[in-house]
């Protein structure tokens, strides 16, 4: 019998390890229950062991401890043996519809009579213990589902008993001190009276007794406490989450997903800077780049490659407003005569240079002007080499300085010419006929020649190389004042020109 309850005991302690995957489905309220048992009895007894019946009835608390009170009958060698006891049990639920138990209790025992007379009179008890014992009850058991509401009940128990027994055949009569235990195993069915279902009240397959986490999103994944993983940390869990691996820190809608304001890729939240304009160049915290330091972004900069300290305008590109080779904000002489051989300050012979003014504000979009020529006796550029070649596909509207597509194709051809020859400086030329005030004129040339200036750099040549002029209305291609004679006056020119000039 020992051995017997050595391994139920191992068996519950086992299952009772055991990481609890199903929760139970039920929450029970009262048990009534009946079984079969059979009683071994200690030598002081000198009763045999036989087989026997009992019935409890118990009452479910909080926390899977239950409470029940159980009587019990066995009869040996004509010695009826009455058990009564209370104990307290802790439930450990395995599987769904399965639990072991541990159970410990208090009670007494009377074997045949109650009374030291009734005991000395039977001639039954002759040589047997009689009398009333107390007693503790300790157990392991298990509870099998075989219905929602019927289980399979099966428990071993020891049953140390301590009291007064009558001494045999003693005149006058008197009792003796006795202690020793029995041994018991039983196997019956409870009925779960009162038995409901428990819910799922989240849908997460979790039941509210050991969901941990009841207010799990539909369709979230979630671990054995029914508590939802989230495994890029965004508040979002996951089975819910579109975008299961956003950035740290990243703001995320509702089926976490990353916003991008700007969009320039990186994610609001990590985005340092959430206003970045489209097509800028950004490091690593969404803040524009600007590798030439001249505060036009990278991406925005079709001159990227900027002196340092030169004058930019609003796409980023230098100007030269002198034409001498030296760029505005580091020409100290930035009104130097046309032709003039200057030094690397940008100052001719004599002349008297200042110190650079710095970088302009690039908020400005129009570029550096060029003095206005006279028009009396306007002045050719100065030939190098070669007359000015026209641009014959490249023409612009009355009034306008913007670009026609027809224009790329000869600026493309131009463009790789001047690209395979990095030492070939050049002028770019802009003229406008006589409509106008030699002004207005002079600005629209300007900028019709920073427009072609501006395509080249796009295109991949130096900036370096080439240096955009106007001439306004001061150099007709043609006497002609015809519709005809007028659009051969509206022309770009593009001349070599000395390295220096």
């Amino acid at each position: 019998m020992a051995r017997a309850l050595r391994h139920l005991g191992a068996l519950v302690f086992t299952l009772s390890c055991i990481s609890h995957a199903e929760a139970q489905e039920r929450r029970y309220l009262f048990e009534v229950g009946a079984a079969a048992g059979y009683q071994s009895f200690a030598g002081t007894t000198n009763l045999d062991g036989a087989p026997g019946g009992l019935a409890r009835l118990g009452v479910w608390l909080p926390l899977n401890f239950s409470l029940e009170a159980e009587g019990s009958i066995v009869s040996s060698e004509s010695v009826g043996v009455r058990t009564t006891t209370a104990s307290l049990l802790y439930n450990v639920p395995i599987g769904s519809s399965t639990w072991g138990y541990a159970k410990l209790g208090y009670g007494g025992v009377r074997y045949g009579a109650s009374t030291t007379a009734e005991c000395g009179a039977a001639q039954k008890f002759q040589g047997k213990l009689c009398g009333t014992t107390s007693t503790l009850v300790a157990g392991l058991g298990a509870r099998i589902g075989l219905t929602p509401v019927l289980m399979l009940r099966a428990e071993a128990v020891i049953n140390p008993n301590s009291g007064k027994a009558p001494v045999p055949r003693s005149v006058p009569p008197r009792t003796m001190d006795v202690k020793f235990s029995n041994y018991g195993v039983n196997l019956g069915v409870s009925l779960m009276l009162g038995s409901k279902p428990i819910p799922d009240g989240d849908g997460d397959g979790i039941l509210n007794n050991r969901d941990r986490c009841a207010g799990t999103p539909a369709g979230a994944q979630v671990d054995g406490r029914g508590c939802p993983a989230d495994s890029d940390g965004d508040g979002v869990p996951n089975g819910v989450d579109r975008c299961p691996s956003s950035g740290t820190g990243a703001l995320v809608d509702a089926a976490g997903c990353s916003q991008d304001s700007d969009g320039d890729n990186i994610a609001d939240g990590i985005d340092r800077c959430a206003d970045t304009p489209a097509g800028v160049l950004v490091d690593s915290n969404g803040c524009p780049r600007d590798s030439d330091e001249d505060k036009i972004a990278d991406g925005l900069d079709r001159c990227s490659d900027t002196p340092k300290g030169a004058t930019v305008d609003a796409l980023g590109c230098p100007g030269d407003s002198d034409a001498d080779g030296t760029l505005d904000g580091l020409d100290r002489c930035p009104r130097t005569p046309a032709g003039a051989s200057v030094n690397a300050a940008g100052c001719a012979a004599g002349q008297q240079g200042r110190q650079p003014a710095g970088r302009v504000d690039t908020s400005a979009s129009r570029p550096p002007q060029p003095q206005p020529r006279p028009q009396a006796a306007p002045a050719g550029p100065a030939m190098v080499g070669s007359q000015p070649m026209v641009l014959e596909g490249v023409t612009f509207a009355t009034g306008s300085a913007r670009l026609p597509t027809s224009a790329y194709v000869e600026l493309d051809s131009i463009a790789k010419v001047l690209a395979s020859n990095p030492n070939l400086r050049v002028e770019i030329g802009g003229h406008t006929d006589e409509g106008g005030t030699p002004a207005d004129n002079m600005h629209l040339s300007n900028l019709r020649a920073e427009a072609v200036r501006n395509y080249l750099v796009a295109k991949g040549v130096s900036f370096q190389q080439m240096v955009a002029r106007g001439y306004g209305s001061s150099m007709p291609r043609t006497p002609d004042t015809s519709p005809r004679g007028r659009a051969a006056n509206r022309r770009v020119e593009i001349r070599p020109i000395a390295p220096g000039l």
